[in-house]
């Protein structure tokens, strides 16, 4: 998270220096700087975040670009979250690079910063993941993205994990929605509560050609600066004030827009809480007598500051009947979401291991960091190797008073069958003795299983430990990914600590299985030591012990003793 005070954050220099000694920049790479002019901004002399989102994707458009080698659409922009505003006078830097290629499509990040001519401070303004998707290519698919910095790498590892979350996200929202307004019960009522219908804005936008991209179809930022306005009018209406615009959730674009076409925008303030309020906004398109088409719909949340910059406490909402009433209740179940990912993510940057509290509502973020912070992990190429044995190599990683190890090793076994072997943690017994007892405790769907397991003692006291672990898995997105199963600490209010073992923690934890050919698999354990886990390891580390030789040759074992167990089983039972 960004700092207090402007200037305190870290701009990264998109210069790098390889190993080679070449500087190095990427090739997809676009940049734009422009100055805040009063024609860009508000009432309040500050940036419209309407006119950011255009310049934002008209930069991450040139990048996806520059990569196809063809005009590319704008598909989605994942969830924005504003940290500061920007003032006239001041200058808007963004950044736009494509971190990973699939298919058709492409995922741009995008960095914006702010300058001060004046102050020669420079600080974050937002952070976003674009989807563009190429029109046409001359191979019929697009060329890959070769990653060379070690931030390049991790951004390439990640931006599978985010298509899978873009992929299964309005399925899963839906699902989440409908089983958290179920328990909600009816809309409370305030006093002097202002009419949600006040609130509604519904506005037409006549489709010109300054309004298009090269390629004559409605300009995507365009779009989005539109729903933007419409957004902050609703807002404005419900506190009488000029609100501030702080997070919108996912831009998917569900169809194109034209020279000529109407777009009619709908926004109206869908529930008001203590601080903040969320507005809901839609745009439709249409030609002459056609029917309406659906082009985009997203959802917005605003906040009103005060003197000192401090949110204002708002005015509550009277929902309209039905629409209006469903409208109320899954505003309430969308900020329980967007509160719970945001924990779900402090837990992860924090550096004292914390245990995030597990249910329907989070799972899909839980499981998108517990397998997003194996990555990061596995991406960091400042390891040091520790000792070797066996053909069993044992790394250390010390950072910010942190200390993480990995242990690797080869098999003769392809990949896929290590996969499922190691998948199924009560079959770990096998060969770990440290796993004495394991129980799955919730299959929660194909990729995720909550876990119980207990372990000896290794303390005065006599008494073992237990851990509940969520166990994530991931096939890979293409033969450039491992197959991952990540491990993480979660915890449950159905299985609280006992007196009989000391609840221990795993913060990051997990296999990174690669096929290096049809019969041959490189292993690799990575954990992030926590008080729980380090007296399992210490000993090994200080080259007082081999245990952990002795485990990863017992699992090699295991692995070759069971090659062809799975061989039988159609495909649809692995």
């Amino acid at each position: 998270m960004a700092s207090d005070r402007p200037g305190e954050d870290a701009i990264q220099d998109p210069l790098f220096i390889l190993e080679t000694g070449e500087v190095y920049r990427n090739p997809t790479e676009v940049k734009m700087s422009q100055i805040v002019l009063p024609c860009h901004a508000n009432h309040c002399g500050e940036l419209s975040a309407g006119q950011l989102l255009k310049w934002m994707d008209s930069t991450a458009c040139l990048s996806a670009e520059r990569h196809a080698g063809c005009s590319c659409i704008t598909a989605s922009v994942d969830d924005i979250h504003f940290e500061r505003t920007i003032g006239v006078g001041q200058v808007v830097n963004i950044i736009a690079k494509v971190n990973r290629a699939f298919t058709s499509s492409m995922e741009v990040g995008i960095l914006v910063t702010c300058e001060d001519l004046y102050t020669d401070r420079q600080w974050k303004v937002c952070h976003a993941f674009g989807t563009f998707v190429a029109r046409r290519t001359e191979a019929g698919k697009l060329k890959q993205v070769i990653p060379r910095t070690q931030m390049e790498q991790m951004e390439y590892s990640l931006a599978a994990e985010r298509r899978r979350m873009r992929l299964i996200h309005a399925e899963i929202i839906t699902d989440l929605l409908s089983s958290s307004t179920a328990q909600l019960g009816e809309c409370q009522e305030y006093q002097d509560a202002v009419p949600a219908e006040r609130t509604r804005v519904e506005s037409v936008e006549l489709v010109l050609p300054p309004h298009a991209n090269h390629q004559v179809s409605t300009f995507g930022g365009q779009i989005m600066a539109w729903m933007e306005n419409v957004a902050t009018i609703a807002a404005s209406r419900l506190c009488n004030a000029h609100p501030t615009l702080r997070t919108i959730d996912m831009f998917h674009f569900r169809g194109p827009s034209h020279i000529g076409d109407r777009l009619v925008l709908k926004a109206i303030v869908n529930n008001a809480f203590k601080n903040s309020m969320e507005v809901g906004v839609c745009a439709e398109a249409y030609q002459g007598g056609e029917p309406l088409r659906h082009i985009n719909s997203a959802f917005m949340t605003f906040e009103v500051l005060d003197t000192d910059r401090k949110p204002c406490t708002l005015p509550r909402i009277r929902p309209e009947p039905v629409d209006g009433k469903r409208r109320y209740q899954e505003a309430i179940a969308r900020k329980k979401i967007r509160l719970d990912r945001k924990y779900i993510i402090s837990c992860k940057q924090t550096e004292v291991p914390l245990s995030v509290p597990w249910d329907q509502s989070n799972q899909m973020y839980l499981s998108y960091n517990n397998v997003s912070a194996l990555k990061l992990m596995a991406a960091r190429n400042n390891w040091v190797l520790n000792s070797e044995k066996n053909k069993v190599s044992l790394y250390t990683l010390e950072e910010n008073q942190m200390l993480c190890f990995k242990v690797e090793t080869h098999v003769n076994v392809p990949a896929e069958q290590t996969f499922h072997l190691l998948s199924d943690l009560r079959r770990r017994q096998e060969w770990d003795r440290h796993y004495e007892e394991c129980e799955v405790i919730n299959q929660a769907d194909e990729e995720d299983t909550l876990y119980r397991i207990a372990t000896p003692s290794v303390s005065k006291d006599g008494k073992g430990q237990d851990f509940i672990l969520l166990a994530s898995r991931r096939k890979p997105c293409d033969a450039r990914d491992p197959y991952l199963i990540a491990l993480r600490s979660v915890t449950l209010p159905t299985h609280p600590p006992t007196d009989d073992y000391t609840r221990g923690e795993v913060l990051c934890a997990g296999f990174s299985i690669w096929e290096e050919s049809s019969t041959v698999t490189k292993i690799t354990y990575y954990n992030q030591a926590t008080p729980g886990v380090l007296p399992y390891i210490s000993t090994d580390i200080a080259g007082l012990s081999s245990s952990f030789y002795c485990i990863f040759s017992a699992c090699s074992h295991f692995l070759e003793a069971n090659r062809d167990s799975l061989a039988a089983l159609p495909p649809s039972a692995l």
